[in-house]
């Protein structure tokens, strides 16, 4: 089970975790044949969660069940700067608007959630490369953000960014010109924002930025 960065916001954190407690609520009264319920999160949300940086909004998830969700999933919280801060559940999420790998659910990790019983809602988080990757769908500002983010953490190489990339965009029609531009950029943010290799200094191939 994967513990919150460091770098997190501990009220973020809290906020999320009430969130997800309120999901899990009306799920304990399943038969335990159908548990546990999982929860894949993706988004802003994992991306805090695994390295800190920007607090997302919303939290972008999608579930292994069908659900019928609670009314009240907004939490306002303070923020480690004393901001008041919203955080609400994105009801209009979908992965299937996101880059997305076949297999990234398999791949996604458990996050320990304090109040949360995994037993009954079993909370986890896209792999910090299959978040890359789901970024460079729309690959706006605050996706490039979030890549630069997870590579500032050491959480993601170019290389495993790219190779994941592009299987995923095996599975998609239509224009890819432009998914592959994506792909290009964001490498270059990879490579530009990675933590300098121990032990030795970057290669002028490496200083480039290219990938």
């Amino acid at each position: 089970m994967r513990q919150p960065s460091k770098a997190a916001d501990p009220a973020f954190i809290k906020a999320l975790a009430e969130i997800a407690a309120r999901i899990a609520g009306p799920l304990a009264e399943l038969d335990s044949t159908r548990l546990p319920i999982r929860m894949y999160l993706a988004g802003g949300a994992a991306v805090h969660y695994y390295a800190g940086g920007r607090a997302s909004a919303d939290v972008d998830a999608v579930f292994s069940a069908r659900m019928l969700l609670p009314e009240d999933l907004d939490v306002n919280y303070i923020d480690a700067h004393g901001k008041h801060r919203l955080l609400y559940f994105d009801r209009q999420y979908s992965d299937a608007l996101a880059l997305t790998h076949e297999n990234a659910q398999d791949d996604s990790v458990p996050l320990t959630i304090l109040g949360v019983d995994p037993r009954v809602l079993e909370i986890r988080a896209l792999s910090p490369v299959d978040l890359a990757v789901s970024k460079i769908g729309r690959f706006e500002d605050h996706d490039r953000g979030d890549i630069e983010t997870l590579a500032r953490a050491g959480l993601i190489t170019a290389d495993e960014v790219r190779r994941r990339a592009n299987e995923a965009l095996d599975y998609y029609v239509g224009g890819k010109d432009k998914v592959r531009t994506s792909i290009d950029l964001a490498c270059r943010i990879i490579e530009a924002s990675a933590p300098p290799r121990s032990g030795a200094r970057r290669s002028s191939r490496d200083r480039s930025g290219s990938c």
